[in-house]
């Protein structure tokens, strides 16, 4: 990996705003779009070397598993229409080879329980089409686990939870914990038997958000091998934003910059440790972002910002992409079963 910060994201949400605003068409992805906080020139200008692109279907979609494949298909239509630039990626060995070939490895994580339709059979086919994580909530609870901003009415995690948990770590399915409730993350933590993600978060104890993780949650990665993944979402990075938000989001907001980014990465270094952090940025996920990293283009921004602030290369390079492809291959070999890639 050339670029001096390779990083892989861990969220990015381009798949549904092109069902959204392109009738799921992919022309144009290769040249410059102003309209998107992703396309392939501004990826190679971050140094992005591998994307986990979301497969997102909403929660009152009416027929979820249904659009959630046509999600799937539509990256992998996606990495075929452009394979120049684009390689579908499952395994830290996919990444590195894709890496090494001079494109951007493509991973897919789907967000949110509901895409299963409370079906493991679902779960098993979405691993063997290559998804390689499923977040367990999205904005409302499942019906086995509490969402941050549902009605959390659980208390956590469902017994029929800890089997969907269970089911998800022997095919070696990677569990995401953003966008759950604090209830939801301890009591997954409490059966995790294989490091769990945070693809797209915050810290609380920077910005008290319900979307955001606790301090002892964070501490707890440490033992289990997880990764946090920092995002850059306004509301979940500034405290100040969330207000305005909360207030009617009424005049101008306050300013969001990269040092508001930072302060939850070093935060999360802090409590975590440097082992277990990366980035998920949630572009083309939000209306909004902090102007200093407006799009994927802007990862350097942020690492400059870290290197101004005493970051070394190798925390550096952990936070990038290091920390996201050691918790790939701790998985890796029970994926690569599971998905009938050997």
């Amino acid at each position: 990996m050339t670029s001096p910060f390779p990083v892989i994201d861990g969220h990015n949400d381009l798949p549904w705003e092109r069902r959204e605003s392109h009738d799921s068409g992919l022309d144009g992805i290769d040249t410059e779009q102003d309209s998107l906080h992703t396309d392939l020139p501004k990826l190679r200008a971050g140094g992005v070397v591998g994307q986990f692109w979301s497969v997102f279907v909403p929660a009152d979609d009416p027929d979820p598993v249904r659009t959630t494949l046509q999600q799937v298909d539509l990256v992998h239509r996606m990495v075929e229409r452009y394979p120049d630039d684009l390689a579908l990626a499952r395994t830290a060995a996919e990444v590195r080879a894709a890496v090494d070939s001079g494109r951007i490895a493509s991973l897919l994580g789907a967000e949110g329980g509901h895409s299963i339709g409370d079906d493991l059979a679902v779960l098993r086919v979405l691993a063997r089409l290559g998804v390689r994580y499923m977040t367990l909530t999205h904005n409302d609870d499942t019906p086995w686990a509490d969402s941050a901003t549902g009605a959390r009415a659980h208390g956590g995690l469902t017994d029929r939870g800890r089997e969907v948990v269970a089911e998800m770590e022997r095919i070696g399915m990677l569990v995401d914990l953003s966008h759950t409730a604090p209830a939801t993350m301890r009591n997954t933590l409490d059966v995790a038997t294989r490091p769990v993600l945070f693809s797209h978060s915050s810290t609380v104890a920077i910005d008290d958000h319900p979307r955001n993780v606790p301090d002892d949650v964070l501490a707890r990665l440490a033992d289990n091998g997880g990764v946090v993944m920092l995002t850059f979402v306004p509301k979940f990075v500034s405290r100040a934003w969330a207000d305005w938000e909360e207030a009617g989001s009424e005049g101008e907001g306050p300013l969001v910059t990269v040092s508001d980014v930072a302060d939850h990465v070093e935060h999360a270094r802090e409590v975590a440790g440097a082992a277990h952090i990366g980035l998920g940025g949630d572009y083309d996920g939000t209306p909004v972002l902090p102007p200093d990293l407006r799009d994927v283009s802007r990862y350097p921004v942020l690492a400059a910002e870290l290197e101004r602030r005493g970051w070394g290369a190798a925390d550096l390079g952990a936070l990038a992409s290091g920390n996201v492809l050691r918790l790939l291959e701790a998985t890796d070999d029970r994926f690569a079963r599971a998905a009938f890639l050997r």
